[in-house]
């Protein structure tokens, strides 16, 4: 566990540094995002945010190379590394996005590369779980399937990259999601906890958090497509590596219920980035039926509706949706692990505070006291 801490300081602290350089940067280049109908700032504000989060999660992993505990298994060095150069593909496809505006076509065609050079370097699908049992994969259908849950986890994060440090937060509650379910499984088994996946989690994890006091509103700098691609690809990417750990054999002489802890991360994948995810089957549903492209932008998203139709502030939008993708992460990964009528319970019960305050703003309460004297 220090060795993980460690890591995570290191990405946090690297990319808390970079970001000040990075900003001079985007500056220089004309990485910057104009003022349109759509957005929610005021002021043109500088883009690429994604070189120094790339850079802190490429530090960290490098530096987790040289430690006697994460780097003496050279599995998890390949993996992380694996990882990391499609997300490297995926960060320099956003960052010419970032520049240059690219056609979604030439965007989709640059994140198959991506996802398929993490294929090719041997991050794929061993077997595919179901409660009857675990099915090996052809390869062909395995690298497809691969790739795809990259690709979707890239653009999910992307889609939810509208108001400022709402990306970045969930990244950090998704990656730590991740990190507590790896983690503890291995632990309960006796299984060596030295994985690729938490080592890949723990990263983003850190250098979303040296990231999120510059991005936080009000905001200094974007992480843009440059920051948002790469991470949903490093998410996908371990979620996908993260299955393979999960040995079928070692969960049913351990005596517990095989299916549940192997379908979790897949259902944990659904669960991180069950607000990116609805946000872009969604908008994918609103737009097709306008007829209008899939990646053109609008102002429906889930965010502008709570702030504009429900009438919450800019921090407090951010703060509920981090409260929402905290809760359905981490319940997901408490039902699994433990089980019973408790944690249920619990789940539930934060959710109806939860969902009451969703829907009752303090702008909402201040019209109705306001009302009040003309109704009488």
């Amino acid at each position: 566990m220090r060795e993980y801490l460690l890591v995570l300081v290191m990405a946090a602290v690297v990319t808390y540094l970079c970001t000040g350089a990075t900003r001079r940067i985007a500056h220089r280049i004309g990485a910057m995002t104009a003022i349109r109908d759509r957005d929610v700032h005021v002021i043109p504000t500088p883009r690429l945010g994604g070189l120094a989060i790339m850079l802190g999660v490429a530090v960290a992993i490098m530096l987790a190379g040289k430690l006697p505990f994460l780097g003496r298994i050279p599995e998890v060095g390949h993996d992380s590394r694996a990882l990391l150069a499609g997300a490297a593909v995926m960060f320099v496809l956003g960052a010419v996005d970032d520049v240059h505006e690219l056609d979604p076509l030439t965007k989709l065609a640059g994140q198959v590369v991506a996802a398929g050079l993490t294929v090719v370097l041997g991050v794929q699908f061993l077997w595919f779980p179901l409660p009857g049992g675990t099915f090996a994969l052809p390869p062909v259908l395995s690298a497809v399937l691969t790739a795809l849950v990259i690709i979707v986890m890239a653009n999910a994060v992307n889609f939810v990259d509208g108001l400022d440090g709402l990306a970045t937060g969930i990244c950090i509650i998704g990656a730590l999601a991740f990190f507590s379910y790896s983690y503890l499984l291995s632990f309960s088994l006796g299984l060596n906890r030295a994985l690729s996946a938490s080592l890949v989690m723990v990263a983003v994890a850190g250098a979303c958090l040296g990231f999120l006091p510059h991005n936080f509103y009000p905001t200094k700098i974007f992480m843009s497509d440059s920051g948002a691609l790469p991470l949903g690809a490093l998410l996908g990417g371990a979620t996908v590596n993260l299955t393979g750990f999960i040995d079928p054999s070692v969960m049913q002489q351990s005596g517990r219920p095989t299916w549940v802890p192997v379908m979790l991360p897949l259902i944990l994948a659904v669960a991180v980035l069950a607000l990116p995810s609805i946000e872009l089957v969604s908008t994918v549903i609103r737009r097709t039926r306008a007829g209008r492209p899939v990646f053109s932008a609008d102002r429906q998203h889930l965010h502008h509706r709570l702030m504009f139709d429900i009438g919450h502030t800019h921090r407090g939008t951010v703060l509920l949706l981090w409260a929402w993708a905290a809760l359905i992460a981490f319940g997901v990964v408490a039902i699994g692990l433990i089980g019973g009528f408790v944690p249920v319970a619990a789940v539930a019960g934060v959710g109806i505070l939860l969902l009451l305050g969703t829907l009752v703003s303090p702008a909402r309460i201040r019209r109705r006291r306001e009302r009040r004297p003309s109704d009488g």
